[in-house]
């Protein structure tokens, strides 16, 4: 989850698919040995360019914007300021104006998701994953349930670590992800993270998880700059630009 839109570079092509070396010949981690899937909701679970993630961004910017009485555009460089400085805008309010975050999150999460269709490809392929699968959200556990109820993968999950559950600490903070292990008893050497910020796979790396980076297609709108950098990080073992293909080519391997 981010809070811009999300990104891309020029002309991406086809879907990227997983592949045993990348292009400077570094050893990456497979799947083989995967038993716990996590993925990150917004701009991850539904493709980068719905208009589901405007609409929040939109509503954190009105809700800074009413809270303290101020114009949009100066609203909406005080949310990025909290965004960049705490790693989101609830946090930075929090902190500094002792905000209660079960408002902020109510407000924020009030979008309209008709235009969110059900994802056939994404069910069939997530349903054939071995093992246990997690959602793992900056955001609040309600708008993790509505937005998957909306692809019809709702069901597919044995549980959705949200921000409350992290003490209100977002990714990328190690301790977040740390309480998220400890949670649901997940050996990160057996994981898969799937995430479409980069920093946010840095931490997982390291425990040993194997990382995907589900980057947004050439066609949808630039993201800060500063949000998509490192793309090309060496703890990214994996990028695809198509989750469900990505996912269906694993099966496809392991049935192999």
């Amino acid at each position: 989850m981010s809070e811009t839109g999300v990104s891309p570079s020029p002309d991406r092509g086809p879907p990227k698919r997983s592949s045993p070396l990348t292009a400077n010949g570094r050893k990456l981690r497979s799947f083989d040995h995967v038993e716990s899937w996590i993925f990150d909701l917004d701009n991850t679970l539904y493709p980068a360019g719905s208009p589901l993630w405007p609409q929040i961004d939109a509503r954190i910017t009105a809700f800074v914007a009413g809270l303290f009485g101020i114009d949009g555009m100066s609203a909406r460089a005080l949310q990025k300021y909290y965004y960049q400085r705490y790693g989101t805008t609830l946090r930075g309010l929090m902190i500094e104006h002792d905000l209660d975050p079960a408002i902020f999150l109510d407000f924020a999460h009030d979008i309209d998701r008709s235009t969110l269709a059900a994802d056939e490809a994404l069910a069939n392929a997530i349903a054939a994953l071995p093992g246990r699968r997690f959602i793992l959200t900056s955001g609040s556990h309600g708008h993790a349930m509505k937005t998957t109820a909306h692809l019809k993968i709702d069901h597919l999950f044995d549980g959705v670590f949200d921000i409350a559950a992290g003490d209100f600490i977002p990714k990328p903070d190690e301790r977040t992800y740390l309480r998220f292990l400890e949670h649901f008893s997940i050996e990160p050497a057996k994981a898969a993270m799937f995430e479409d910020i980069s920093r946010n796979l840095e931490v997982p790396h390291r425990l040993g998880m194997t990382t995907v980076l589900v980057a947004p297609r050439a066609e949808v709108p630039e993201r800060d700059v500063w949000e998509g950098a490192n793309e090309g990080a060496s703890y990214i073992d994996h990028r695809t630009d198509d989750l469900a293909a990505f996912l269906t080519t694993l099966r496809v391997n392991k049935e192999a």
